[in-house]
């Protein structure tokens, strides 16, 4: 069972203050911070390792916050890859995974196919499909094409957390196990709109449920499709 334990909040950049929500869970190995930078935009501590997903300089002031331990890279498009963000939060040490729509992009980067599993000191990375069905371009292609994008499970402590990525409700996720925490993203057209998730909340009953990169779409819509279900809805500033 998961311990929510509160919010807190953190102080970015020199001109307006910047106040990001944090939740805070109890783990086999300590505690995991979930900061909420915005959009797509997440930074995790798992014990004493420092995460850094899709880093986004628009979102934050980078060269304020700690250093990555692990860099995940959902894929390619410029509210989730910047190489400049990436740059600010990377050390000798840092570790940066990206999917295969990055490839060749970022330095010392390593690609993870959708199905890989990565392991880094006591955080496990499993990489899963992100992808479109729906919803598509103009001319008929995808927004996000199947096997180029990624979504990650991160196994820490006993918990598992699902991050989306830019993703429909695609038939994989009704194959996810034992999800306590979940990301899944609610924007047209380039992803979901709230039933789509509510759809692919309930094919793999995530403890907890974070909409995010959810844009002008009114997250509420969501905790009331899913207000019958045990699923467990927070809303965080994650536009």
């Amino acid at each position: 069972m998961l311990i929510f334990i509160g919010l807190a909040g953190n102080t970015q950049t020199t001109g307006p203050v910047k106040v990001f929500e944090k939740d805070t869970f109890v783990t086999d190995k300590g505690k995991l911070v979930i900061t909420f930078i915005g959009h797509g935009t997440l930074m995790i501590e798992a014990g004493n390792q420092v995460i850094h997903i899709d880093p986004v300089s628009r979102e934050a002031d980078y060269t304020l916050l700690p250093k990555a331990d692990l860099i995940l890279i959902t894929h390619e498009h410029g509210d989730h890859l910047d190489k400049k963000a990436i740059t600010w939060v990377t050390s000798p040490q840092t570790k940066t995974i990206v999917s295969l729509s990055c490839k060749g992009q970022v330095e010392n980067s390593h690609v993870m196919l959708n199905g890989e599993t990565q392991s880094y000191g006591d955080v496990k990375i499993e990489a899963v499909p992100a992808y479109n069905i729906v919803n598509k371009r103009p001319d008929g292609g995808s927004y996000h094409p199947k096997g180029n994008g990624n979504g990650y499970i991160i196994n820490f402590g006993g918990k598992r957390i699902y991050i989306g990525g830019d993703t429909e409700n695609a038939p994989e996720m009704a194959l996810l196990k034992n999800i306590d925490i979940a990301f899944l993203p609610m924007n047209l057209p380039y992803t979901m709109t709230p039933q789509m998730v509510a759809d692919g909340a309930k094919s793999f009953m995530p403890g907890i449920l974070y909409p995010y990169h959810f844009g002008e779409t009114d997250p509420k819509l969501l905790v009331d499709l899913l207000k019958d279900t045990r699923i467990d809805v927070r809303i965080r500033k994650m536009k």
